[in-house]
């Protein structure tokens, strides 16, 4: 067992640092490239363990906040329940309003950029694994609760998945899942940056780039924040 100290920033870095070291990354070869596979969707941790600094109770003595990584699942726990005394295993995530046990810190993060002022985060963990090339609904985030701890339970994408999978995809395939996901994102918003495309498909920056260099039915027009995305009848 670890055991850090120190500022919430310096928890939350050192805690995502902690699951880097211990989840793997999985490569899926297609017809141009090869995809990324990760076990667990950053930014979907990311707002499990930001959320479960800010809103824990403070109060309880002899408790704190904890990762917990095993073969098929991730763990992030909290001190203290919902703040209205629900159980969330009870009601449907996307509809709890966000309420903060903690508003002061809940406004530091804000300010540092580490959560928005308004929104459930419940949705951003959920969302982030939806988009994954391993995600069905038995691989949904869930979330249970007591009067006493709050808990986001987080399944490994890559666990039990067949390891034969064909390593060659047919050429003419039209585009893979994640190209097919760029254009969706860009067809809301044609002015979306790749940063954000990246945070929405629980990415990195770096995948998205060399998806979209090698797609031949995008293109951005103009230059910086004045430009735009295109997409092309080649789709």
């Amino acid at each position: 067992m670890i055991l850090y100290s120190g500022s919430v920033i310096s928890l939350i870095e050192n805690g995502e640092a902690f699951i880097k070291r211990n989840c793997k990354m999985k490569w899926r070869k297609t017809a141009n490239s090869r995809e990324e596979m990760p076990e667990y969707v950053e930014r979907s941790y990311h707002e499990a363990l930001v959320n479960a600094l800010a809103h824990r109770d403070y109060l309880v003595n002899g408790s704190e906040v904890h990762i917990d990584i095993y073969d098929d699942r991730m763990e992030i726990y909290s001190p203290g329940g919902m703040p209205d005394g629900s159980m969330i295993q009870d009601r449907d995530p996307l509809t709890v309003p966000s309420t903060r046990r903690n508003p002061v810190l809940a406004d530091v993060f804000n300010r540092l950029g580490y959560m928005e002022r308004k929104g459930s985060g419940f949705g951003k963990i959920i969302s982030g694994y939806e988009f994954q090339i391993n995600y069905d609904e038995s691989k949904r985030p869930t979330f249970r609760s007591d009067r006493y701890q709050f808990t986001v339970v987080m399944p490994n994408l890559n666990y039990n998945v067949p390891q034969d999978v064909p390593q060659d995809v047919p050429q003419d395939v039209p585009q893979d899942k994640l190209d097919m996901q760029i254009l969706d994102l860009i067809r809301k918003d044609n002015k979306i940056s790749t940063e954000k495309m990246a945070i929405a498909l629980g990415v990195s920056s770096k995948t998205i780039k060399r998806h979209i260099k090698e797609m031949d039915n995008i293109c951005y027009v103009g230059r910086g924040f004045s430009g735009h995305w295109e997409i092309t009848d080649k789709e």
